[in-house]
């Protein structure tokens, strides 16, 4: 089942909210059609997808539980589909629950309850990310390929192997990755990497970072990113 709620705006913006509360999935739609973007509501995993593939939308914000589908396997074959920013909603401030969602292509979380100024302030900045990413693809065309051997980065193609094999990593993810590689050893702030990968000029998101790092080190290994505390992360190379 489909809502539709739109404002015209000189930037047209769609954004699927997957929501299964109704009173929450108003606030989210209403504060976004505030914003001068189109927002569409769906109430189930299954909905979203079919939504997701008819509207061609710039964000989704997707809640976890959901009736039908849960929002993990809808993240899944939305991405798997099409890349599009993912903004997860969990009721749980775990950890495990958040790298599973990042995992599943998902380039951020909130958990509830949140404030909307908070969640339109991410939604911005996954947008802001995506046309930035647009620019940068555009001068990686004639990027040099980061080779360390057993695993290798194209800046251009954004593609990833390792031992040959190529591993899927989500667009947040492999800019992450592609980031902390152009300075091998050398340590980047949480702040940095935000300002960097997330275009966010503020630490409210730090947390993001530590779990897509978490998310990197499963698909590539453990020690691929090496953590300095309370200062930020390192790439470091695999041994030859």
């Amino acid at each position: 089942m489909l809502n539709t709620s739109a404002r015209l705006s000189t930037t047209p913006r769609t954004v699927l909210v997957v929501e299964d509360e109704p009173t929450l999935a108003t606030a989210i739609a209403q504060r976004i059609t505030a914003e001068g973007w189109t927002a569409r509501v769906a109430s189930d995993g299954a909905s979203a997808v079919q939504a997701a593939a008819q509207l061609r939308p710039d964000l989704v914000i997707m809640d976890i539980m959901l009736p039908v589908m849960d929002g993990l396997e809808a993240t899944k074959r939305i991405v798997a589909e099409r890349p599009v920013p993912v903004l997860i909603l969990t009721a749980r401030d775990d950890e495990a629950d958040k790298v599973i969602g990042l995992g599943a292509g998902a380039d951020d979380y909130m958990t509830k309850p949140f404030s909307m100024r908070e969640l339109i302030a991410r939604c911005k900045a996954l947008l802001r990310r995506v046309d930035r990413a647009k620019v940068i693809a555009k001068n990686s065309e004639n990027e040099k390929i980061l080779d360390f051997g057993s695993l290798v980065i194209d800046p251009a193609q954004r593609i990833v192997t390792v031992n040959g094999e190529q591993v899927h990593l989500t667009p947040t993810e492999f800019d992450l990755l592609a980031t902390l590689a152009r300075k091998p050893k050398s340590v980047l702030t949480r702040e940095k990497l935000l300002e960097e990968v997330w275009d966010w000029v503020d630490a409210s998101g730090t947390r993001t970072v530590d779990s897509h790092v978490k998310a990197l080190r499963h698909k590539l290994g453990s020690q691929t990113i090496r953590t300095v505390h309370g200062v930020g992360y390192a790439f470091e190379p695999p041994e030859q």
